[in-house]
């Protein structure tokens, strides 16, 4: 869980969101805190956007109309990020949220960031990696649909006359279909391992985890909680829980 509650703004670009999961996307922006502003961009002439008018009501969304005078461009963009900054030399929240899918926001992104605001996005698997890197933290709306937990991956099979393999299969990441980067939880281990023991809680390598990748999420490997994708890191990692259930982690050598 985010260990800061900041007041928050999520600002959504209309032409690079999804009204079908805007109750997931908000329930997102409010674990880091109080949502206390909520615009949508978009050129509301355009029928496309129909699929929203029903939604802005129900989440008290207020939406911000600019037109497209250009085809084949809009002045979504440009909107969005004039209203951050408005918001930003305002103050009227620590934190904002971007829902878009677009590139153009990294500029504003690094921007509030310099400020010392916390910053956010929320988007599809195709992002450009230079907006979700300069995001502290990033959500994938491919994950935002309700699922459960995937079973632990299993060792190898057994061969004959050996020992049952120790390998756990590697975790897939659903949104680059590509095996997870064990030297990203090893990192991350040793920034909040204690010296002492041994040993790092799950909360504190969880943020070390999200320090070094902002698009870290357990429900990218398949995994709705924490837990359970640290229970498929076995055998080289291993969960340890005390009396008061506070829960631990520890590397094996």
């Amino acid at each position: 869980m985010p260990e800061t509650k900041f007041k928050i703004a999520v600002l959504i670009d209309g032409d690079n969101a999804e009204a079908s999961i805007i109750e997931q996307m908000l329930n997102e922006a409010s674990k880091f805190g109080r949502v206390t502003i909520k615009r949508i961009y978009a050129d509301w002439t355009n029928q496309h956007m129909n699929s929203w008018k029903n939604k802005l009501n129900q989440f008290a969304i207020r939406p911000m109309q600019k037109f497209s005078y250009t085809t084949g461009k809009n002045s979504t963009d440009s909107a969005l990020i004039i209203d951050a900054m408005d918001i930003m030399h305002a103050k009227l929240v620590e934190g904002i949220c971007i829902v878009s899918s677009d590139s153009d926001y990294t500029g504003l992104a690094n921007r509030l960031r310099e400020e010392g605001f916390f910053v956010m996005g929320i988007g599809k698997a195709h992002t450009p990696e230079a907006f979700v890197k300069s995001c502290e933290n990033f959500i994938y709306t491919e994950v935002l649909t309700p699922a459960t937990d995937a079973k632990t991956p299993v060792p190898a099979k057994q061969t004959v006359g050996t020992k049952a393999s120790q390998t756990a299969k590697p975790l897939i990441n659903k949104i680059t279909n590509q095996p997870i980067d064990i030297t990203l939880i090893d990192n991350a281990f040793q920034i909040a391992v204690n010296d002492l023991t041994g040993l790092a809680t799950a909360g504190v390598l969880g943020s070390a985890i999200r320090k070094i990748d902002s698009s870290f999420d357990p429900r990218n490997f398949g995994y709705y909680s924490f837990k359970k994708f640290l229970e498929a890191l076995k055998p080289k990692y291993e969960i340890i829980v005390n009396d008061k259930g506070t829960l631990f982690v520890k590397r094996k050598e």
